[in-house]
């Protein structure tokens, strides 16, 4: 609550809650308050396969279509650059053995859905930087544990070769997917097909799913340990983006019970942080928590996303928000349990290094990610349109097109399915009520355009939008013109559907060329307006800008103070006036981007 209500990420003040109740504070709860360490594994394993299938049953393919290229690039390339790197560093920065580096090294691969869902659920990025994120967590969750089972086993205890190491990674995952693809099909045969009680049909659907889901986890740790959590990754991806009845309550039962087992795994694990543990690695746990964050992981996100899907400050962003979550948490307990018998001193060394890099990145950049992200500017306003019919679609196609980020919000599932369909962000529910605008992220839009086919809806929706939000700008279509007045009144900008057709049609009699070349214009051109806000603009006359506007483009107006005019070449620009290009697309979108109005 206390996170909601700042804004900030869930996790830091749980995993201070659980330093607070632990030895290191009040001493409440330890080890022993779960029975032992193998109760606390059990249940931390099923609480983080719960954690795991949701964040999977989230992904959808349209999500992971956002950034396709740069997020397997991340759970390739980038993993296996963190995971040698990470492991380098260890084995210099504290002296340990190769062995016990790559451990690790991979462990801290995981980002994960426990640490980077509460950012994102807090922090309104692009879809594409959040696809990314999202989908690094899910899938490094899986190779990070995996891995780490496999080293630990073969390397640490066994001293085994690569080969072997390899094949007993591949093995482990392999028996994961497989699993996990089975266990999805009949957990979907059953919701499918079994006659489920009409009353308690809900209920029983999200039995099914969570029983399926812990299912899933025992099957296929019984088969190889640490499988079970590729096991739920793979069904919670597929039941994700499969037409299940009850989707919805499904997804937000998910979503509870994920809150329950989040909150109590992240507790539970603090309250076993030690730290003497910490500052027994002196100068060089700080040295790996400075590499880790600071040079491996921009190098690696700067390195998998390059090209023109993601900014730079987005990549800046997106090497910043890295923190380390249950997965290394959980098994670095359980190892060091293990190899406290053996030998003490590198089980210090392992859960000292990988949980002071969980604090460190859970405190710093968990709790100052919105901090970052509006210091980087990648928060950006979004769009909000309530109907998803054709005149809704055609309205955000076109926005879209000019780099806006389109949320459609539509009660019919149809309609939203269509949307989704054509590629657009898409959000179910009635426009009229608040929760489903807030929802949608109407607490961070600049434009909210009500496009339904009822009057009554798109008047109620610019009502609440302009009585209890501060949008800009609220547009609203109009489909009885005797209907404008009201609209007006409310300060609404109304389109009436008939005048819009009655002037389209004056113009292709009247003025044909004109006509004709705004049509094109949709195609092939665009008109953008941009405000200046950015010193190396203000002073210039329109003829400095001009030449250095890209061909193919024109400054068609200059408003200022209300008034709009047709530059002269000596115009000089002031701070706040609105610049109105108008060319082919592709210049237009140049000029915007070294006229961009951000200082």
């Amino acid at each position: 609550m206390l996170a909601d209500r700042l804004s900030i990420p869930s996790v830091l003040f749980l995993i201070l809650a659980g330093i607070a109740v632990g030895p290191e504070g009040l001493n409440l709860v330890g080890l022993d308050s779960f029975g032992g360490p193998e109760p606390l594994s059990g249940i931390v394993g099923i609480s983080v396969a719960i954690i795991v299938f949701e964040g999977a049953f989230h992904l959808k393919i349209d999500k992971l279509q956002q950034a396709p290229r740069e997020a397997f690039r991340l759970v390739t390339i980038g993993a296996l650059f963190t995971f040698v790197a990470t492991a380098t560093v260890v084995r210099f920065a504290l002296g340990v053995p190769w062995s016990l580096s790559f451990l690790v090294g991979a462990l801290l691969i995981a980002t994960g859905p426990t640490v980077i869902t509460p950012i994102l659920n807090v922090i309104s990025v692009r879809d594409q930087v959040g696809a990314a994120l999202e989908t690094e967590g899910i899938v490094n969750d899986v190779t990070a544990a995996i891995l780490a089972v496999v080293i630990f086993d073969l390397a640490v205890l066994g001293d085994t070769g690569l080969t072997a190491l390899f094949e007993s990674f591949v093995a482990r995952l392999g028996v994961g997917v497989l699993v996990g693809g089975v266990t999805a099909a009949v957990i979907w045969y059953l919701l499918k097909h079994l006659d489920l009680t009409p009353s308690n049909a809900v209920q029983n659907a999200r039995l099914v799913v969570l029983i399926g889901a812990i299912a899933t986890y025992g099957l296929a740790e019984a088969i190889a340990p640490e499988a079970g959590i590729a096991a739920v990754a793979a069904a919670g991806l597929i039941l994700g983006n499969s037409d299940l009845p009850h989707e919805d309550e499904i997804e937000a039962f998910k979503g509870d019970i994920t809150l329950i087992v989040l909150s109590f795994v992240f507790i539970s694990l603090a309250t076993l942080l030690s730290f003497s543990e910490l500052v027994s690695l002196g100068l060089g746990g700080i040295l790996v928590v400075v590499v880790v964050t600071l040079v491996i992981r921009p190098i690696a996100v700067l390195f998998c996303t390059y090209g023109e899907r993601f900014t730079f400050r987005e990549q800046l962003f997106m090497s910043a928000v890295g923190p380390r979550g249950i997965i290394p948490a959980s098994v670095a307990t359980l190892f060091a349990l293990e190899l406290r018998s053996t030998s003490p001193e590198q089980a210090t060394v392992l859960v000292g290094s990988v949980f002071l890099v969980i604090l460190m990145t859970v405190v710093f950049e968990g709790g100052f990610a919105r901090h970052i992200a509006q210091a980087l500017n990648v928060l950006p306003m979004r769009v909000i349109i309530v109907g998803g019919g054709r005149v809704g679609r055609g309205l955000a196609e076109r926005l879209e097109d000019r780099g806006e980020n389109v949320v459609i919000v539509d009660k019919e599932e149809d309609a939203v399915e269509t949307a989704r369909n054509a590629g657009f962000s898409a959000h179910q529910g009635d426009g009229t009520d608040t929760s489903v605008l807030q929802a949608a992220g109407i607490e961070n839009a600049k434009i909210v355009a009500a496009a339904t086919a009822n009057d009554d809806a798109n008047l109620l929706i610019a009502q609440l939008t302009n009585t209890n939000y501060d949008v800009e700008t609220v547009i609203a279509r109009v489909n009885t013109p005797g209907n404008v007045e009201a609209f007006e009144e409310l300060g609404v900008r109304a389109i009436s559907a008939n005048d819009a057709i009655a002037h389209e049609m004056d113009n292709a009699i009247e003025r044909p060329a004109l006509s004709e070349w705004m049509t094109e214009l949709g195609r092939s051109g665009d008109v953008q307006e941009i405000e200046v806000t950015s010193d190396r603009l203000v002073g210039k006359s329109i003829k400095e800008l001009d030449e250095y506007l890209p061909d193919g483009v024109l400054i068609a107006l200059v408003s200022r103070s209300g008034d709009s005019q047709i530059p002269t070449p000596e115009l000089t620009l002031q701070r706040g006036d609105h610049l109105t290009f108008v060319g082919r697309r592709d210049a237009v979108h140049t000029a915007i981007e070294r006229c961009h109005p951000n200082p």
